[in-house]
């Protein structure tokens, strides 16, 4: 079953904690049709699932209606660089909603002044509808599944098919050596976070990065296109009813380069089944069983392709 945009919320992390009153003070500035300071109440709520950059819900009540967005922001503490660039994910969702029909949330206001609330951060609207954190999509008729991933193809080809040098992106990020690119980054990042006796280093992980760095794509110079960074069906919001996506989300990787790496990160449930609670890999069910009405790896890609401007397989 699908989770409730709502059903992913908790208290606040003591960490990740700010001043809700000096947020108001600037959202009611910046925020178009945000109410007022003396005429409403505030609550803050964080979003539990999957979010290295923290994200909360903004409630706003006003004479007996709530209004409803989304603050995301910076962890707080000394960060790896290049990472949770927030700014980044306003710039590729503004030019998205304002000029293509690629279902995106609204964003309405970027703040780089640390004075606010500790770190940037930007505000975008609340999408209510259903996020499906088990790919097999369990509990779900067979109609209703093969439904859902023929729409989550679709969406992945028109992201793709979109012009970024008619949108303002076409500097958004290099074009060439995409996955060389991202498995030198990796490399170096892994490298960084077991620096000062944090973690301690896993000579499996350097294996794996060596193992990468040989086994670069021939073609990893064709793309340039958007490149979602992240691309899974628990990251986009289904219509609370429809089986239409309004809302992709996670945009913190994101750039231009290889699209061949959103489509193939999107079928990684078909070859893996990762257990986050109990830290598990095992085979995914495209090598077991696919539920039923779930389309095989081969049709999905076929959706893809029927639906993408630039990238027939």
């Amino acid at each position: 079953m699908a989770n409730r945009t709502y059903d992913l919320l908790g208290q606040v992390q003591t960490a990740h904690q700010f001043d809700h009153d000096s947020l108001f003070r600037y959202a009611s500035v910046h925020v178009p049709g945000f109410p007022s300071p003396a005429a409403s109440t505030f609550t803050v709520k964080q979003f539990g699932h999957g979010q290295s950059n923290p994200t909360f819900l903004l409630e706003v009540g006003n004479g007996g209606s709530v209004k409803r967005y989304v603050l995301r922001k910076k962890p707080p503490g000394k960060l790896l660089q290049s990472a949770h660039a927030v700014d980044r994910e306003y710039q590729v969702l503004r030019a998205l909603g304002e000029h293509t029909e690629v279902p995106v949330p609204k964003v309405f206001c970027w703040c780089m002044d640390a004075s606010v609330i500790g770190t940037d951060f930007y505000i975008m609207e609340f999408l209510e509808g259903r996020i499906f954190m088990d790919p097999k999509l369990p509990g779900l008729a067979p109609e209703r599944r093969e439904a859902i991933y023929r729409e989550t193809a679709k969406v992945l080809a028109a992201l793709h098919s979109v012009d970024v040098d008619a949108i303002g992106l076409g500097k958004y990020g290099r074009r060439d050596n995409y996955c060389k690119r991202q498995v030198e980054r990796w490399t170096k990042q892994y490298i960084a976070s077991t620096g000062d006796n944090r973690y301690p280093s896993n000579p499996k992980m350097l294996e794996l990065a060596h193992w990468l760095q040989q086994h670069i794509p021939s073609e990893d110079s064709s793309g340039e296109g958007i490149v979602h960074g992240d691309f899974r069906i628990d990251n986009v919001v289904f219509h609370p009813i429809e089986d239409r996506v309004i809302g992709i989300l996670d945009w913190e990787l994101s750039t231009l380069g290889n699209q061949m790496t959103d489509v193939a990160y999107s079928c990684l449930a078909y070859i893996v089944d990762i257990n986050h609670e109990n830290q598990q890999v095992g085979k995914g069910f495209e090598l077991t069983r696919i539920p039923e009405g779930i389309p095989s790896q081969a049709e999905y890609l076929a959706e893809y392709c029927a639906a993408s401007v630039k990238n027939p397989l």
